[in-house]
């Protein structure tokens, strides 16, 4: 999957734009609520969401396995602390963050890999510390092309293979946090050959649980 983000990005350049996704500012408000200061943004891309949390006040660490998309992000924001790595091997020992943001990420994984990815999260965070989740939806045009890789996972290009997720089994993949708000939303895009779209997302909002179980 790094190859197929790398070589995309290498190409594309800031394929999204700089704006943020919309589900930027509702995470701002919960994160602000919830007296969160410090943010990790797995998947982080060039920049453009974590960039947006730096400018609102949070201090925001970045995980990105692109090479290209990390060097983008750094000449963007040099405040922002930018790893190259995968999100299922996070370099983080000793360090604690409020609160994680991750957009369209958890759906690029299979199913025993997203468990994995999201305890990794859950040990970065501290005790009654947020996660803010965005992903496909199965309400999404693009759901059920290509080929079906696993339950609700399609192959729809060589090297990224997507989950969707219904309410229910996104509400299941975070049951051992304390969920406190879902949604689904629409997030319009307009790049390169496919021009203006709009993708059916959805998100969900959880605290970590006080003696959750998720320790180094």
């Amino acid at each position: 999957m790094a190859g197929f983000w790398d070589d995309r990005y290498k190409i594309e350049g800031k394929i999204w734009g700089d704006a943020p996704s919309p589900t930027v500012l509702s995470a701002i408000d919960l994160f602000k609520k919830e007296h969160v200061r410090n943010i990790l943004v797995p998947g982080s891309g060039y920049g453009r969401n974590a960039a947006a949390f730096h400018r609102a006040g949070f201090e925001v660490t970045g995980i990105e396995e692109s090479e290209t998309a990390v060097d983008l992000a750094s000449q963007s924001d040099p405040g922002i602390h930018y790893c190259c790595g995968s999100v299922l091997d996070m370099p983080f020992d000793g360090s604690i963050f409020d609160g994680v943001y991750c957009f369209n990420v958890l759906h690029l994984l299979r199913s025993i890999d997203r468990e994995k990815f999201i305890r990794l999260c859950g040990e970065q965070l501290r005790e009654n510390g947020i996660l803010y989740y965005v992903v496909f939806s199965e309400k999404d045009e693009s759901y059920g092309r290509g080929r079906e890789v696993e339950p609700s996972t399609f192959e729809s290009k060589p090297g990224r293979e997507v989950h969707y997720f219904t309410s229910e089994d996104l509400k299941r993949t975070f049951h051992d946090f304390e969920i406190l708000k879902t949604g689904l939303v629409e997030e319009p895009e307009d790049h390169g050959e496919e021009g203006k779209h709009v993708h059916m997302l959805r998100w969900i909002a959880a605290r970590k649980r006080p003696h959750s179980g998720y320790k180094r």
